[in-house]
């Protein structure tokens, strides 16, 4: 689960990893179904997510048939209805987001989504049985904060993972634009990169990075 081709070397290869291990680990939560639950609008908005991807999750249509690409389809439809890749992107483009043009920021959003997309697709693959547990509620720094446990058993042995989900009111649905992992969250990850990538070789570096990762269709 956690081996993933980096966007650059080093440092920001670790940091691709905890990253890809927190889009795994959003997918496997589709799969399993909750053993505790807690109130608030929050917790609704993710189980209801979880409910619908799991729904689509049943279906085993051949692979590369047309019925696969409809519920790829699908499956990126509700993705994209609780995943605010948009804002994540934003905020881990921080200042960087002020200086670029209208198409710039269009060009990047896109070549994101596609991206998280496409780890996210990939990840729901894994046939491993997860016990999810909702523990709290919170309001945060603004934000709303849904915190749960992954319990799972792995080389025999048991393991727990923190999963926090970072919620925003949209109208009248709650969309996830941060995903924290074990205290590793996707947009610091992302921050840490992209400035780090644009200072050595410019915004039109970082976006040829991330065409290349779609072509190579590697998360």
């Amino acid at each position: 689960m956690r081996h993933i081709e980096s966007i650059s070397r080093g440092s920001i290869s670790r940091r691709w990893l905890a990253w890809a291990r927190s889009l795994v680990l959003l997918a496997c939560f589709s799969l399993a179904a909750p053993a505790f639950a807690a109130d608030g609008p929050g917790v609704a908005a993710v189980r209801r997510a979880n409910e619908s991807v799991s729904a689509l999750l049943q279906q085993k249509p051949e692979p590369g048939s047309e019925a696969e690409k409809r519920l790829l389809a699908q499956l990126s439809t509700q993705l994209q209805s609780f995943l605010d890749a948009d804002e994540l992107g934003q905020r881990a483009l921080a200042d960087h987001w002020k200086s670029l043009s209208a198409p710039q920021r269009k060009q990047f959003l896109s070549l994101l989504r596609e991206l998280v997309e496409s780890n996210y697709l990939k990840a729901m693959r894994s046939n491993l049985s997860y016990e999810v547990r909702y523990l709290k509620e919170e309001e945060k720094d603004g934000s709303r904060w849904v915190s749960t446990e992954i319990h799972l058993e792995r080389n025999g042995r048991p393991e727990s993972i923190s999963v926090d989900y970072a919620l925003r009111k949209e109208g009248e649905s709650w969309r996830a634009f941060d995903l924290v992992t074990d205290g590793v969250g996707l947009v610091e990850n992302y921050r840490a990169q992209f400035n780090k990538i644009i200072a050595k070789e410019g915004f039109s570096g970082l976006i040829e990075r991330m065409r290349k990762k779609k072509t190579q269709g590697s998360p």
